[in-house]
């Protein structure tokens, strides 16, 4: 049996049909047979067939894997040396530095063929076929890489010609690469009759009649139509591309509109160039292109625009949510998961403060730390340049606050269960040696079940940490507007606090200072007859101006709690009233 360079090496992945528009060779190319490598170097596992060149893997000497690029047809040989000269010329992360070109003639025993770097990935064209539909964030950063490739080439004059899903390669880390330049060289540089397979070629409205005839404008429409295939799976007509978010809804409107408009059939109506295209991306999403130059955050931007601008690739800026003394929470959509959250932002003022920034970095992590069905959870936090976030899970039925003030107080029933939750997720904190120090109602969120579940663990600190003046006045504890030492307790009057608001449809303490509001915590004076007999000790314990005097903790107050619903449950049953018929 004749042995090849190929013997003892195991294929990496099955071949391809003959008909697919890179076919990988695990036998070394008839053209190349007769070929002998310089000392040392060897042969590699694979190759590639693509349209009229053959990428053969090969390491040389240093142990380096390179791409021998070869023309399998004798006629395109002058067509190949064309191609490696225009290469060697060309400086642009994306293209593959071209090393050495390998010339024919009588002495020499191997060529023609040029040697660049070898690339292990694969196409953008077979990534969709085999797991599906990119993301949206890797479909904006092939926009950038791709279209930062082009702008280089047309601020030359010059254009691909053949800009595919075939020729866009995407390497597991996320790197991006342009092949395909046979097609790159002048019209009368190309063998008569050829042309992009039209199979694989996104073809522009314009060479319908006119047939191939690369231009700005049809590199434009190829980028775009192959940014089409990444998100939907599929190649646009030529005639008339349907709305991007009409195939794929969950792209952001500002990409679906950079890619509708670059997809136009009149090329006039186009992007005025493929930079332009990239510079109205830039200004909905956060990383810069490739040479098209502009400071890293333009300073009149308003916060919105800085959250976008930093943003823009992982998530799309759905709405405005509220605002607080240190940032900020937008209603966002993931756009690697496709599901909406909360994204709070710090103001950038205070992310200027490092300690400010450490905090909030702090809050993440203990919210990410206790894990509870009744705290929001934390997907991910993150800066970039002066903006700094993280994102949480969307609280869709807004905060107890926004509750009462748009239904009036609640009944007992309804607020039993859910206050129990509460108190257990703070007793997870407790165990935990967290103290929240702010409990207030913006800060219950309520879910799409009805769920009640706590946030902004931004001011909560280990119980043995230095304590200062914290928390929202009228639902803080006393020790904690007086800057004392601080406890489990705080929290247990915050919820207590919280209990009487939600029932009363009004906080139990209110004055227009601190002072005076201090006062009134001191004196314990607020009017309880709003509230249940069997529910007035258990908030008057709450609200004890003596922290020693309260539950200790909130798993004690949980059981406290419980005894007051089965005393409210015992009343109702007495009465015969609703509460008692609901409860059995």
């Amino acid at each position: 049996m004749s042995s090849t360079p190929y013997d003892g090496v195991r294929a990496a992945r099955p071949a391809d049909s003959p008909d697919a528009p890179n076919r990988v060779s695990y036998e070394l190319p008839a053209h190349l047979r007769s070929w002998e490598l310089p000392p040392e170097w060897a042969w590699g596992s694979e190759g590639v067939f693509m349209e009229y060149r053959h990428y053969q893997e090969i390491r040389d000497a240093l142990g380096r894997s390179l791409s021998l690029v070869s023309a399998p047809d004798p006629a395109h040989v002058g067509w190949l040396a064309r191609e490696a000269r225009y290469l060697a010329h060309r400086n642009h992360p994306a293209i593959p530095t071209t090393y050495h070109y390998w010339a024919p003639h009588s002495q020499s025993k191997r060529g023609p063929g040029y040697l660049r770097r070898w690339i292990s990935s694969e196409t953008i064209g077979g990534r969709v076929r085999r797991t599906g539909p990119e993301e949206i964030p890797a479909v904006m950063r092939m926009i950038r890489a791709v279209g930062s490739t082009l702008a280089y080439l047309h601020d030359s004059g010059q254009t691909h010609g053949g800009m595919s899903p075939e020729v866009v390669w995407a390497s597991p880390s996320g790197r991006f690469w342009v092949l395909g330049w046979q097609w790159a060289m002048l019209r009368q540089e190309v063998p008569d009759g050829l042309l992009p397979d039209r199979r694989w070629t996104p073809m522009p409205p314009e060479w319908k009649d006119a047939g191939w005839q690369p231009s700005l404008a049809s590199d434009q429409w190829q980028l775009a139509a192959t940014c089409f295939l990444a998100l939907t799976g599929e190649m646009p007509p030529s005639s008339e591309a349907p709305p991007i978010r009409l195939m794929r809804p969950e792209c952001p409107q500002a990409l679906a509109h950079i890619l509708d408009q670059a997809l136009v059939p009149d090329p006039t109506l186009r992007h005025r160039s493929v930079s332009s295209m990239l510079r109205a991306l830039e200004r909905v999403s956060g990383t810069r292109s490739m040479f098209v130059s502009a400071p890293a955050i333009p300073s009149a931007l308003s916060e919105e625009g800085r959250l976008r601008w930093a943003v823009g690739d992982d998530y799309e800026i759905l709405g405005f949510l509220g605002k607080g003394t240190f940032g900020s929470v937008w209603r966002a959509r993931d756009l690697s998961l496709e599901r909406e959250v909360a994204l709070k932002m710090l103001h950038p003022a205070v992310a200027e403060d490092e300690r400010a920034v450490a905090r909030f970095r702090r809050e993440a992590r203990l919210a990410a730390m206790l894990a509870h069905p009744a705290i929001i959870p934390i997907y991910d936090w993150d800066a970039r340049g002066e903006v700094t976030w993280y994102t949480m899970e969307l609280a869709e039925g807004g905060s107890v606050a926004e509750l009462v003030a748009r239904a009036g107080p609640r009944p007992f029933e309804e607020v039993a269960p859910q206050v129990e939750a509460i108190l257990d997720a703070l007793n997870a904190a407790h165990t935990n040696g967290i103290v929240h120090r702010d409990l207030k109602p913006e800060n219950v969120l309520i879910d799409r079940y009805r769920r009640w579940r706590i946030t902004d663990f931004g001011i909560a600190k280990g119980e043995d940490e230095q304590a200062g003046a914290t928390g929202t006045p009228a639902f803080a504890a006393p020790e904690q507007l007086l800057g004392e030492a601080q406890g489990p307790a705080v929290d247990c009057f915050g919820v207590a606090a919280i209990i009487y608001y939600v029932l009363a449809g009004m906080p139990p303490f209110d004055a227009r200072d601190t002072q005076a509001l201090l006062a009134q915590q001191l004196g314990a004076r607020y009017d309880e007859s709003v509230l249940p007999p069997p529910l007035q000790p258990f908030i008057k314990r709450g609200l004890s101006p003596d922290p020693t005097q309260r539950f200790s903790d909130a798993g004690t107050m949980k059981e406290a709690w419980r005894e007051v619903v089965e005393e409210m449950e015992r009343e109702a049953r007495r009465g015969d009233t609703w509460w008692g018929r609901v409860l059995g």
